[in-house]
């Protein structure tokens, strides 16, 4: 059984509060005695909503130990850690209290400890406005004693491709989901992608909404978007908007000039380019995994006045779920034939100090159904090095015994610029080709001969690759400045 954690604790915060029609007498002392539970690990990065319940005093006008209500945590992301509680005060009437902690660097220790409240009646009329305060000398080590990390019992980990498929959101603010699917029908070389995309703004409300591209050989891309529209908060069993769907052995939709019915085939365990237990935990900014490494596809793609019968095209299918997307990042996903697939995520991320470091380069080779390298994707990562860039990038290093050298190009008449924005609205442009060139050499050292070539794989034009900017820094990384 997977079991999620979740983080429990009691905060004690005090004050005085100035009732409306009390003016000219001296403000009453107030006092909260909460307890929280929030859905998931508190970590500073991380945003969470959960319960508080308690008891809410103010001497003479209000004393309720069954107030409840909600609290939203989010430190960095928006810099706000929220309150809203309902409580009943001795005259009978229903009252709403609504504050929030405006983080600043410039003041921590005052912005993490003090909170304006304001009390409203079920009308919306102000009855109160109080000022409260943590006591850091008198409260702080019984409220970091209070801290617990239960886990909770939860229905076994998805293993399989049609359970990943499903949606990861649970109404929480500032999340961007994905599905998308990269092919290429073998018949004319043509690559296709569709991208599907949940974005739910710093309010919780979601939107759906997408692209599709079609990369015929020698030609320019052709390029549809569909949507936004509304999504559905049900378990449903993948993406599904519109006329769109992506759901688990079906692909169907339409984007501008585009559309496609594609059913979807494959064998063959899901690949972890992420560690499991991140995507598992949600630990980490953000995470992929390809449900569908090795997947064929069948169907028919319409694009202007044009209809490709796709009969066998090899491809897969992945999911990224998190905060938003990478300050920058390159990705591949290479069909090496007989099941055998390469896979690189390579991101930066966009938290304060770790934009400022080197991309860190998640890179899984499945060979004759081994995964390479073994172990925990993320320590292998900080063996490799990988520098996001237009038209050629590559990813080298050396993990144990082997080395890797990874190199992508994208030529420029064959990549599609796609403007990209975060939950919170920052812009990111991705730079995509279903038709890249890829040469993929894996070596391996021993002791009597050292270093030589164990395999090797060439694709032209058979390689999913993109790379993603920010568009301050697009100029530095095409090497036009």
């Amino acid at each position: 059984m997977n079991r999620s954690r979740r983080t429990t604790f009691s905060e004690v915060m005090e004050g005085t509060v100035r009732l409306k029609g009390e003016r000219d007498e001296p403000v009453r002392p107030m006092r909260m005695e909460l307890d929280a539970d929030l859905p998931g690990v508190l970590l500073p990065w991380r945003t969470l909503e959960g319960s508080v319940s308690g008891r809410v005093t103010v001497p003479g006008w209000a004393d309720d130990r069954a107030a409840t209500g909600r609290l939203h945590v989010a430190p960095v992301t928006a810099r706000r850690i929220r309150y809203t509680l309902g409580f009943t005060a001795l005259d009978g009437r229903r009252l709403h209290l609504d504050g929030w902690k405006s983080l600043t660097p410039r003041r921590p220790l005052h912005s993490l400890t003090f909170l304006p409240v304001t009390v409203t009646d079920e009308d919306g009329t102000v009855v109160g406005e109080a000022r409260l305060r943590f006591d850091l000398r008198r409260d702080l080590a019984r409220f970091l004693a209070s801290f617990r990390f239960p886990g909770t019992a939860r229905v076994p980990a998805p293993s399989g491709p049609p359970a990943l498929m499903r949606s990861r959101w649970r109404r929480q603010p500032g999340r961007l989901e994905v599905w998308y699917t990269t092919l290429t029908d073998p018949a004319t070389g043509t690559g296709i992608w569709l991208h599907h995309e949940l974005v739910a703004s710093g309010e919780g409300k979601a939107r759906a909404h997408g692209w599709a591209a079609v990369f015929p050989p020698g030609e320019a891309p052709v390029f549809g978007r569909f949507g936004p529209y509304g999504w559905d908060d049900g378990d449903g069993p993948g993406f599904t908007a519109g006329p769109v769907e992506h759901v688990p052995g079906r692909l169907t939709g339409k984007a501008g000039d585009l559309s496609w019915e594609l059913s979807e085939t494959g064998t063959g365990e899901p690949l972890y380019t992420f560690p499991r237990w991140a995507w598992e935990r949600e630990v980490l900014p953000a995470a992929q995994i390809v449900p569908m490494p090795a997947a064929t596809y069948d169907g028919v793609v319409r694009f202007g006045d044009r209809e490709l019968e796709v009969r066998g095209g090899r491809g897969g299918s992945a999911r990224i779920y998190g905060h938003g997307n990478a300050e920058r990042w390159a990705w591949l996903h290479a069909d090496l034939g007989g099941g055998d697939v390469c896979e690189v995520v390579a991101a930066v991320s966009t938290r304060p100090l770790m934009n400022r470091l080197p991309a860190l380069p998640f890179v899984r080779l499945r060979v004759d159904g081994e995964d390479w390298p073994a172990g925990d994707p993320l320590l292998a990562a900080f063996r490799l090095r990988c520098e996001p860039m237009l038209p050629t990038w590559t990813v080298h290093g050396r993990v144990g015994d082997r080395r890797v050298h990874i190199q992508v190009t994208q030529r420029p008449e064959e990549t599609v610029a796609v403007d990209y924005a975060d939950p919170d609205g920052r812009p990111a442009v991705c730079h995509n080709t279903e038709r890249a060139d890829v040469v993929i050499t894996l070596s391996r050292r021993t002791a009597a001969r050292g270093w030589s070539v164990e395999r090797e794989w060439r694709l032209d034009g058979t390689g999913h690759a993109e790379v993603g900017l920010r568009p301050h820094g697009e100029a530095a990384r095409r090497g036009d400045a």
